[in-house]
């Protein structure tokens, strides 16, 4: 059985990753990128399905475990009768192939270790063939080889292979793992893994010195950054979602998705957050990933997209794996990227107005697929989707989608206004106009005194805590209060807020989700913005009471088992954390500038 989500630690390269257990397991590993087929796939399966566990092979009394400071380099320390032993793990930042390297260093005594490799590619459904090669071993399967090099001589039992040893006080044994296409005859070089080691820590360190931030939480928030690099995609500029697929939203059941894409709706956020710490060449190239993946037709445009802008992720499910703890189905791809949402118009829209006034090096093909976008816009904003949370139940007129709506029209506005770009701005003033009425009067329940999550509705939805924080409302006009307390009374689960109340007949699914953690930052931020300081920072502080030991954090978190849910680590809760720490810390964050710069279009 898989390790509770929390129990997990990341390591990756900047173009994939894997998940590290406390008990020294890693189960979860995609070669040679973050959407490949899984060489370990131990999460949503059994250890037959793929690991990677080295550990004592007796007792071990206390484990602790850290990333080196300014890192992404873990240790894992495990205290036995015998002596401690840490076990550090790494992937280089890649010049050819990617590598896995592991070391076991003796820190007292002598500790006996026990190391088991069980390789299965597709998803844990095909066992590779194996062969002993000197220094190690070679697994092919089809289009993948992987190599497996160590001093310790290794033996294969069961369509296992296994190594027993004794690493004494001042002791190192380092194993590598290498995965190259089988195509490739030559063998790819064993990696020094000291020296691995030295350059992996000088490259992050170097990074994450970069940061630019400051204030209380400053540790949080460079943990946050480097998960979020982590998560890019160095090639292309793409930052996945997260790095897993399928950890469920609720234990047990089957809202399992694959995260391993770019959607665009983080655009503005992670804009923000890299200028907010000083990673100016990052947002150039996501904002360069962004641009060239939304060119072509407007009617076109996709919520998301693969690493390098591939727009077909067919969904389909692997019925092999149980799914972890028997949430099933395991999903591989996204359906979702065949539904029409209205709202990443107007964060495409506003990402690269962001990007203008940040002052981040022009695009010249940015305005002229803005332009394009415009032009669908001005009719199909009347139309309705399948909203922010991708519902798979019936099209309706969402009020957040109208609002995002709003927003392509303002910045395309303000495009004119701020920076001289040629449009039809006397039109897009007017559609602005007409928009920003229709949803105060359609999207606003009176009775209530709360917008709602669609037109006709009485349900509150947690999307509306973006109003303010996009510019269309101030946070203290009386309906946005009025529409976060409706929120906090219908949508609070132990404090935290769920993103709407999931009734079958709204998103086509059974019901039951935990809390998301964007959201909850929302609400740090709406309270924020009303002057509700002390609230707002006792919220946020909740919400980084719930990281784990390593400071990580998933999609969303079950408050009734007190377990992290969904996909993890995710990078809109890191996202969230890094832009709400810079609100609290100063005057003048993410949340209070993008008001600022709709502030003249409170009344349409």
């Amino acid at each position: 059985m898989p390790s509770p989500i929390e129990d997990y630690a990341l390591i990756g390269d900047c173009q994939t990753a894997a998940l590290v257990a406390k008990d020294g397991s890693i189960d979860w590993l995609c070669f040679p990128r973050f959407d490949s087929p899984a060489c370990f796939a131990a999460l949503l399966g059994s250890p037959d399905h793929g690991r990677w566990r080295i550990a004592p092979s007796g007792e071990v009394r206390a484990v602790r475990r850290r990333y080196r400071e300014g890192t992404l380099i873990l240790e894992t320390e495990f205290q036995t009768d015998r002596g401690r032993v840490a076990l550090i793990d790494l992937m280089p930042i890649r010049t050819k192939s990617p590598d896995l390297v592991r070391i076991v260093e003796g820190r007292s005594g002598h500790v006996s270790m026990h190391a088991e490799l069980t390789i299965r590619f597709d998803y844990g459904a095909i066992v590779p063939w194996v062969r002993h090669i000197p220094r190690g071993l070679r697994a092919i399967a089809g289009p993948d080889t992987l190599y497996c090099r160590s001093d310790i001589e290794m033996r294969g039992e069961n369509l296992h292979t296994v190594a027993d040893f004794t690493v004494s006080a001042g002791q190192r044994v380092a194993f590598d793992l290498t995965w190259t296409p089988t195509y490739q005859q030559e063998e790819p070089a064993e990696q020094d893994a000291a020296q691995c080691l030295h350059d992996t820590e000088a490259w992050w360190r170097a990074w994450s010195s970069r940061c630019t931030h400051q204030g209380p939480w400053r540790e949080a928030v460079v943990r946050s950054f480097i998960t979020l690099k982590s998560l890019t995609y160095a090639p292309t500029g793409g930052i996945v979602a997260a790095p897993t697929t399928s950890l469920p939203e609720y234990l047990g059941g089957v809202r399992n998705w694959d995260y391993r894409y770019c959607w665009l709706r983080d655009a503005t956020f992670t804009l923000y957050a890299l200028m907010s710490g000083g990673y100016t060449e990052e947002a150039c190239a996501w904002r360069e990933w962004l641009v060239n993946a939304v060119a072509g037709s407007p009617e076109d445009l996709q919520i998301m997209y693969g690493l390098a802008g591939e727009r077909r992720l067919m969904e389909a499910t692997l019925d092999w794996l149980p799914g972890y703890e028997n949430s099933s189905p395991v999903r591989i791809g996204n359906g979702a990227y065949r539904q029409h949402q209205l709202d990443v118009y107007g964060e495409v829209m506003d990402a690269l107005h962001v990007a203008r006034r940040q002052g981040l090096d022009a695009s010249e093909n940015a305005w002229r697929v803005q332009r394009a976008m415009l032009q669908f816009l001005e009719t199909d904003w009347r139309h309705p989707d399948e909203g922010i949370w991708e519902v798979r139940g019936p099209r309706r007129n969402f009020t957040h989608s109208k609002v995002m709506a709003w927003v392509a029209m303002d910045r395309a506005v303000k495009s004119v206004e701020e920076f001289g770009l040629e449009g039809e701005v006397d039109r897009w003033r007017a559609l602005r106009k007409e928009i920003h009425r229709e949803v105060c009067l359609q999207g606003y329940n009176a009775e209530l005194n709360s917008f709602v999550q669609f037109y006709g509705s009485n349900d509150a939805d947690a999307s509306l805590l973006m109003l303010p924080l996009v510019g269309f409302l101030p946070a203290s006009d009386p309906r946005m209060i009025g529409t976060v307390e409706y929120i906090q009374r219908t949508l609070t689960r132990d404090g935290f807020i769920e993103r709407y109340p999931t009734h079958p007949d709204v998103d086509g699914l059974p019901p039951g989700e935990g809390a998301f953690l964007l959201c909850t930052f929302w609400l740090a931020d709406n309270l924020a913005l009303q002057g509700r300081h002390e609230e707002a920072k006792e919220l946020f502080q909740r919400l980084l009471d719930l990281r784990n030991d390593v400071g990580l954090l998933s999609e969303e978190y079950d408050p009734c088992t007190r377990r992290l849910v969904g996909n993890f680590p995710q990078a809109f809760s890191h996202i969230g954390l890094i832009n709400t720490a810079h609100n609290l810390s100063r005057s003048g964050g993410p949340a209070e500038d993008r008001p600022e710069q709709s502030a003249a279009s409170w009344n349409g």
